[in-house]
């Protein structure tokens, strides 16, 4: 197998099992930490590792102002809104409804593509758009999780921080960027994390050191920084230059399985028969956008 492959493949394991448990490190620590104080913290000291790494390796850490540009746009696509928003809402929803949600993200990568190089979609990913759609609804629908106080609020957050992440997933496999992916990553990490600090302060946030945490808190954190940030976000942007959008966007498949797992057996989450049916079809969409018929 060459070397390529090899990389081509642990990037898919990280995207696909380390962001599958970003939901429950997130919500652990949202239950005590401010969210955007939370994502500030674990973005800035990634960033910080990931550019230390990449400068132990030797690789030029000066970028170009076009890719400074983009850099910034990409993190708040991906980092500031996408990610740094929704860890607010998963104060309001479920890890494993969240994660469900979230899989709508290659149906919109598959529109804001077609839209973009204005191609017509073709009938395998209409009948994948459209089990979305239903999957959704039956998802939303659910009375227990109506009638939660903030509920609405939180589904209508994540919908705009998968639009957003859709958006910058595409914008990523098409913009100038620092070539390498270490730079790359830790240049967005960063530029968020500062970002994600002045809105955490702008929210009147209070800051607090991290042996003052709880130890799930550290724990959680830790993780975050190290797997769902360090592994899988440079994996993520090493995909993105590698694969096309819609095949980086499988972590649709499952993200959520891994996320509905993990919220019920250590955050005793319910799963119930609508969650289940919703979230077949949901995965079914994801199937049918990301295969194509064979000739």
């Amino acid at each position: 197998m060459r070397k390529s492959t090899i990389l081509i493949v642990l990037a898919f394991f990280s995207t696909y099992v380390f962001w599958g448990s970003t939901y429950l490190w997130n919500k652990i620590a949202v239950t005590e930490l401010p969210a955007f104080m939370l994502a500030s913290i674990r973005f800035l000291t990634a960033g910080s590792i990931v550019l230390i790494i990449a400068k132990f390796l030797k690789k030029p850490l000066l970028i170009s102002k076009l890719q400074l540009k983009n850099t910034i746009i990409a993190s708040i696509l991906f980092l500031v809104v996408g990610n740094g928003a929704f860890v607010y809402a998963l104060k309001f929803v479920d890890s494993g409804f969240a994660a469900l949600e979230a899989s709508i993200n290659p149906l919109m990568i598959l529109i804001i593509m077609r839209l973009y190089h204005k191609k017509p979609i073709k009938l395998r990913s209409i009948i994948g758009i459209a089990l979305g759609i239903i999957g959704m609804y039956v998802l939303v629908s659910q009375n227990d999780i109506k009638f939660q106080e903030g509920s609405t609020l939180g589904i209508i957050i994540i919908f705009m921080c998968v639009l957003s992440w859709s958006i910058g997933s595409v914008f990523v496999s098409n913009a100038e960027l620092p070539k390498n992916f270490f730079v790359s990553t830790g240049y967005q990490m960063l530029s968020a994390g500062i970002l994600l600090g002045v809105i955490s302060l702008a929210f009147g946030d209070s800051w607090a050191l991290p042996h003052t945490w709880q130890t799930d808190t550290q724990i959680s954190m830790l993780c975050l920084v190290l797997f769902g940030s360090i592994a899988a976000f440079t994996a993520f942007n090493f995909l993105l230059k590698n694969v096309s959008p819609e095949k980086v966007a499988t972590s649709g498949y499952v993200n959520p399985i891994i996320a509905l797992i993990l919220g019920w057996y250590f955050l005793n989450e319910t799963i119930t028969t609508q969650t289940i049916i919703a979230g077949s079809l949901l995965l079914l969409g994801v199937y049918f956008i990301n295969t194509r018929k064979e000739r």
